[in-house]
C-alpha cells in the first residue's frame, strides 16, 4: 500500500481534461466538479438509456428500466392535469421503501416539484409538522401513513395519492396511485430547471425541539452525487486487485438497500446512484438480516451499505462466512460511529472485501470525507480524505485552523451544502457561516489528511444511525403531569451505539413511573425515540450558572 500512489491516482482523476476534473474559481467559491450535471432531471433522464435491464426489485415488484420510467411519466403527466402541480412547489412522501417512493420522487422532479421526504418512522405529529412547515400542496403516502394522518388530511381536504389502497374506500380529496400509472399516455410539456433551484427538503433532528427542513439545490445535489461517482472511481484506481476480483466474477452489479429513502444515504448513494449508473436496486420494506441474508443469495447481491448495527447483525450470522454471501464484494458503513470490532470482523471474514466508511451530514447532502478498499484498510477507524470538492477545517472558527493532529468543531465547505434551513433564516445564519457549515461533530485531521470523528457538540443521539434529538424528547415528556425537569442524553450500547436515556425529576408523590414515562412519549413520537432507560430524579437536575442543565455530571452521578 502506497500513499504517494493513491494521491497520484487522486491527481489523475481530478486533472484538467480528466473525467473528475475539478475548477477553482477565481472569486474564491467552493471548487466544483466540471463535469457533473446541472439538474435532477438530467441525473434522472440519464437512466433512460438502460432500457429493459432489470432495475427494481421488491418483494413480488420486479421493474425494468423502462416500466420504471413509463410510471414516472404517467405520474408526472397526471399530477400536472389532476392538480395543476408547478414548479417550485412542495411534493411530499411519506411511506416505506418500495418502488412507488422511487416513482414519485422521480415524477416529482419531472414535474420541477420540490420533493419533501418524510420520515415514515415518524407518528402523526412528526409528520403533520413535516406537511405543514413545508406547506407541501400534495402528499404520496401508503395506506399506513393515510390511516395515520387521516384525521387531518379531512380536515384540511389536502390533495393525496394513496399507494396500495382498495380500490372504492377512498374520499374525494384522495386518488389511488396505481389509477394514475396506469392512465392513458397525456402530452406532457418539458420542465425548463436552473441548477440554483430547490430540488429537495430533507427534515432533519437538530438540537431544537422540531425537525428542521433542510433545502438543498439541484446543483448541490448534482455536485454530491458525482462526489460519490468519484469516490468509486478512486477506489478501484486505488484498489486495483480488489476491484479485479468483483470484475471477474461476472455477477451483476446489485445494491441491497436498507436504509430508509428519506435518509441521503439511501436517497443519493443508492437510489439516483444506481438509477443512472444501471445497477440493480433490491429495496427491503424493514431490517431484518435473516431476510437480508436470503436476499443476498437468491438475488447475487454485489454490494451493501448499512448502518453500523445492521453490519453488525450481518456480520455476526453464521450464514455471512458461507456461500450465502458469495457474491457480495461491496460493504459499505455509514450513520454512525463503527466499533474497531466491527471493521475487524468484516476484514477478517471477507479480506477480499471492498469495505467503505465515510462521513458527511444531510446539510451537506451526506458528502464531506470518504474511504474505500485498501486505504479502508490501511485506516478503517477513519472516515478518509476530504472530497476533492470539499474544504475540511477544524476549530472554533474555519479561519484559523488547528495543527494536524488537534481534535475541534469540523467545518465543512463544498458546492454540495444546503441552501438554507426551510423558512429559519436564524438557524440558518447559526450554521451556515460565510460558506462554512458548523457540523457540530468534533474530530481531527491527521498528518497523512485522514480525518477521524471523535465525538459530538451537538445533543444528537444515534441511534443505530437515526438521529434523535435529544431536546425533541424533553418538551415532549414535560407535557407530561408530574415531570417538573427532563434532561435526554446517549447511552452506550453494544448493538446500536447509542440508546436513549431520560432523566425525569418532580415530586415523590407525583413523578410517573418510568414504564408510564416511556408509554407517554410512546404516543408521541416514533418508537426509536423511546428511552431504553429513565431515570426518576426527587432533587433538582445539576445547572450551571447560565442554566443549562449539566449532563455529563448528571450523568457521572447517575452511573456512580
Amino acid at each position: 500500500m502506497s500513499i504517494e500512489r493513491w494521491q497520484t491516482a487522486w491527481r489523475q482523476l481530478i486533472a484538467p481534461g480528466a473525467p473528475f476534473e475539478v475548477v477553482t474559481p477565481d472569486d474564491g467559491a467552493p471548487r466544483y466538479f466540471r463535469h457533473a450535471p446541472r439538474t435532477l432531471l438530467q441525473v434522472i433522464d440519464a437512466g433512460r438509456v438502460h432500457g429493459d435491464r432489470e432495475f427494481l426489485i421488491w418483494q413480488t415488484q420486479r421493474l425494468t428500466f423502462n416500466q420504471f420510467f413509463a410510471q414516472v411519466d404517467r405520474l408526472a403527466e397526471q399530477m400536472v392535469a389532476q392538480f395543476d402541480l408547478q414548479p417550485g412547489e412542495r411534493v411530499a412522501i411519506a411511506m416505506r421503501n418500495q418502488p412507488a417512493w422511487l416513482v414519485a420522487f422521480a415524477a416529482i422532479q419531472q414535474c420541477g416539484g420540490v420533493c419533501v421526504p418524510l420520515n415514515s418512522w415518524g407518528l402523526r405529529d412528526e409528520l403533520q409538522h413535516g406537511l405543514q412547515d413545508s406547506g407541501s400542496r400534495v402528499l404520496l403516502c401508503d395506506e399506513a401513513r393515510f390511516k395515520t394522518l387521516a384525521g387531518d388530511l379531512r380536515r384540511e381536504q389536502r390533495a393525496t395519492i394513496v399507494v396500495g389502497a382498495r380500490e372504492g374506500v377512498l374520499p374525494e380529496y384522495c386518488l389511488r396511485f396505481e389509477d394514475l400509472i396506469s392512465a392513458p399516455a397525456a402530452p406532457f410539456p418539458a420542465r425548463s430547471i436552473e441548477p440554483e433551484q430547490a430540488a429537495l427538503i430533507l427534515y432533519t433532528s437538530g438540537t431544537t425541539s422540531r425537525a428542521k427542513g433542510v433545502e438543498s439545490s439541484h446543483r448541490a445535489i448534482c455536485q454530491a452525487l458525482f462526489a460519490l461517482d468519484f469516490q468509486g472511481a478512486f477506489c478501484a484506481m486505488s484498489s486495483p486487485e480488489r476491484i479485479g476480483v468483483v470484475i471477474n466474477s461476472g455477477y451483476l452489479p446489485t445494491i441491497l438497500a436498507a436504509v430508509p429513502m428519506f435518509h441521503v444515504s439511501g436517497l443519493h448513494a443508492q437510489f439516483l446512484s444506481a438509477l443512472r449508473g444501471g445497477r440493480r436496486l433490491l429495496l427491503m420494506y424493514k431490517w431484518d438480516v435473516e431476510h437480508a441474508l436470503d436476499l443476498i443469495r437468491d438475488e447475487r447481491c454485489t454490494q451493501f451499505n448499512g448502518a453500523p448495527v445492521m453490519m453488525q447483525q450481518l456480520l455476526a450470522s453464521p450464514r455471512f462466512a458461507s456461500e450465502h454471501t458469495a457474491s457480495l464484494f461491496g460493504l459499505g458503513l455509514g450513520g454512525g460511529a463503527s466499533s474497531a470490532g466491527v471493521l475487524d470482523n468484516m476484514l477478517r471474514l471477507k479480506p477480499e472485501v471492498i469495505g467503505g466508511a465515510g462521513y458527511g451530514l444531510t446539510e451537506s447532502n451526506g458528502i464531506g470525507a470518504a474511504i474505500g478498499g485498501d486505504p479502508f484498510v490501511y485506516k478503517p477507524a477513519s472516515a478518509g480524505w476530504a472530497l476533492p470538492i470539499v474544504d475540511i477545517r477544524i476549530g472554533d472558527d474555519p479561519h484559523q485552523p488547528q495543527s494536524a493532529g488537534a481534535r475541534g468543531l469540523i467545518w465543512l465547505r463544498s458546492p454540495t451544502l444546503m441552501s438554507a434551513y426551510w423558512n429559519l433564516p436564524e438557524a440558518t445564519s447559526h450554521c451556515l457561516r460565510d460558506g462554512w457549515l458548523d457540523t457540530g461533530d468534533i474530530g481531527y485531521l491527521d498528518d497523512e489528511g485522514f480525518l477521524t470523528i471523535t465525538g459530538r457538540v451537538k445533543e444528537l443521539i444515534n441511534r443505530g444511525g437515526e438521529k434523535i434529538s435529544a431536546a425533541e424528547i424533553e418538551t415532549c415528556i414535560l407535557d407530561m403531569p408530574g415531570v417538573l425537569e427532563a434532561a435526554a442524553f446517549a447511552i452506550a450500547d453494544p448493538l446500536l451505539g447509542e440508546v436513549v436515556g431520560l432523566a425525569v425529576h418532580g415530586q415523590a408523590s407525583s413523578l410517573p413511573q418510568g414504564p408510564q414515562v416511556c408509554a407517554f412519549i410512546a404516543e408521541r413520537l416514533a418508537a426509536y425515540k423511546v428511552p431504553a432507560r429513565v431515570y426518576r430524579l426527587l432533587e433538582p437536575l445539576p445547572r450551571n450558572a447560565t442554566g443549562k442543565v449539566l449532563k455529563a455530571h448528571m450523568q457521572e452521578n447517575l452511573d456512580a
